[in-house]
């Protein structure tokens, strides 16, 4: 068994729950003196730091939510002066503004830390050619495990997403033998292999996949792993937190959440009670090191359950399961987060169309593909072929450049789309994970 930082990998649990306490008692009195957000915010709630007296006391402290990353944009949640920071990645928003994480160069040791120690766990280090088919840019993905895998000493081949005949054939010539991106990607690059008369399995070096960004079940796991004769590994993480920092190990039975980095709970999504061990329900996340945009009692949106047990690999940390969904009306299209309500802001700004609309997400072979049913407005609606074709193409335009997707749009008749008493029902999923 394989670890990157064995002194904290495999720190007893008594012990790594006394650091963490530090960290938290460290974390709030930081916050508490030194940014105006949470001391706002703890004084509403009439916290002081002097109420933090061991990690359960974590309950105690206020909730922070997306929205509050939305009200408070561009950098009003920020901890540190502009000069402390090193890069900015950007999310998409649930409105019209999306959501900027800002780093210290502290930030991003840390990150690469949490990766490295995640690679490891999968079995990547030196000797292994990782491709890494995540985005780069504003996005956190592909940079996140860039740095990881360099740190552990793995050759990195930087393709990014898209292009695929070219990734690989870079895969056969490089005899890349690792590589990270969605599971959806890997199983599309898989089949345009096949088209070409290229079988993964039998005619590249690939032995290790690094899969997450979307959604995915231990089926999908399993047809991934037979068909392409690989390991696959989940990964997890949100740009709110730094981006993907934490996978299994060779066991697959977890996530292992390094604690010296985040201190999670998992609580009742509807009362914000927290669970016990095996209780599923939403993640919410403590950021204990993080500088420049640090985080209290992060509602993710994402179901989960947490185990405390030590795992075989004799790693003490908290894992938590597979995600099982949302508990809100998030979409994850193509590793993109999608909010009805950014589709929402989008058509609202088209004159043309009316109130009502749909969004059908399905497979398209294995990717995602997103439909959006909207109703064009009574004067706009004309049974002129170029004047709703050239109003589908400006849609398209302005999703494409708001949500970084493509996206289909399809017109509808004004009353076309069934109305529903109390919430409407914007969501159709036809996906199989």
């Amino acid at each position: 068994m394989e670890y990157w930082n064995p002194r904290i990998e495999k720190i007893p649990a008594d012990e790594l729950r006394k650091m963490q306490y530090k960290l938290l008692k460290m974390l709030v009195y930081r916050l508490y003196n030194f940014s105006p957000y949470y001391r706002r915010k703890f004084k509403k709630h009439n916290i002081t730091p002097d109420d933090i007296k061991n990690c359960e006391d974590v309950s105690k402290l206020p909730f922070t939510y997306k929205k509050d990353l939305r009200d408070n944009y561009p950098d009003k949640m920020f901890a540190v002066p502009q000069q402390e920071i090193v890069r900015y990645h950007v999310s998409s928003g649930t409105t019209g503004k999306p959501t900027i994480v800002a780093y210290t160069q502290q930030d991003i040791n840390l990150w690469t830390e949490s990766l490295a120690r995640s690679l490891t766990a999968c079995g990547i280090g030196r000797g292994n050619i990782i491709q890494i088919s995540y985005g780069y840019g504003l996005f956190t993905g592909g940079l996140g495990l860039h740095y990881g895998a360099e740190r552990v000493g793995a050759s990195v081949i930087p393709t990014g997403t898209g292009n695929t005949e070219r990734q690989i054939e870079l895969m056969q010539d490089m005899k890349v033998n690792s590589i990270a991106c969605t599971p959806s990607y890997l199983i599309h690059m898989a089949e345009k292999a096949e088209n070409l008369g290229i079988s993964i399995k039998n005619d590249t070096n690939l032995k290790i996949a690094i899969l997450g960004a979307e959604p995915w079940s231990e089926k999908t796991r399993q047809r991934i792993e037979d068909e392409l004769g690989i390991d696959a590994y989940d990964i997890y993480g949100m740009s709110e937190f730094n981006g993907p920092m934490f996978t299994e190990c060779s066991e697959k039975s977890g996530i292992h959440i390094w604690g010296d980095h985040m201190l999670v709970e998992v609580v009742d999504p509807k009362t914000g009670e927290v669970l016990e061990e095996g209780e599923e329900g939403e993640l919410v996340v403590t950021t204990l090191q993080k500088e420049a945009l640090p985080l209290i009692r992060y509602r993710t949106g994402d179901i989960t359950e947490l185990y405390q047990d030590l795992c075989e690999c004799g790693r003490a940390h908290q894992r938590i399961a597979r995600i099982k969904g949302r508990a809100d009306d998030m979409l994850i299209i193509r590793g993109i987060n999608v909010f009805p309500s950014q589709i929402e802001y989008v058509l609202m700004q088209t004159r043309e169309v009316g109130k009502h609309f749909q969004l059908v997400v399905e497979r398209d072979g294995a990717l995602d593909k997103m439909t959006v049913r909207v109703e064009v407005s009574t004067e706009a609606f004309s049974d002129k072929i170029n004047d709703m074709i050239a109003l589908k193409n400006r849609i398209k335009d302005r999703l494409k450049h708001f949500l970084n997707i493509n996206t289909e749009v399809e017109l509808l008749e004004p009353g076309s789309l069934p109305r529903f008493e109390g919430k409407a029902k914007r969501i159709i999923d036809k996906r199989e994970f």
